[in-house]
């Protein structure tokens, strides 16, 4: 089975990760909700609450750390989430700028955003 996500279940992911206890789930959501729980990406609680389960949540991490990469790729001036940062920096993708805030790519982060780039196609 193919794990790769469309762009509209990756949506669902990060509305099911905005969900209260007890509110019905959105279109999007109920939409994929079949195929999000086959691949193990979602659950059903024992009150049928909806939730992500840990492979859905390190999913949505790694789409904002590419879209973090992309992001400064971008504008080097743009704001990440400081999880993402933290991540980024640790990993040698970003460093910040000496002279304002912001981050710069490395050569690894550019070689990684163009990796990643490459397979998208």
């Amino acid at each position: 089975m193919d794990d790769s996500l469309t762009k509209d279940e990756y949506e669902a992911l990060f509305q099911i990760t905005k969900l209260k206890r007890g509110e019905r789930p959105n279109a999007c959501v109920a939409r994929n909700t079949k195929r999000l729980i086959g691949l193990k990406y979602a659950t059903h609680q024992k009150d049928g609450q909806l939730v992500l389960t840990e492979k859905g949540q390190q999913t949505l991490f790694i789409k904002r750390c590419i879209d973090g990469l992309r992001a400064v790729a971008n504008d080097p001036l743009a704001k990440l989430d400081p999880g993402v940062v933290t991540f980024l920096s640790k990993k040698g993708h970003i460093t910040p700028r000496p002279s304002s805030d912001g981050h710069d790519l490395t050569p690894r982060g550019r070689e990684s955003l163009a990796d990643i780039d490459s397979k998208d196609d």
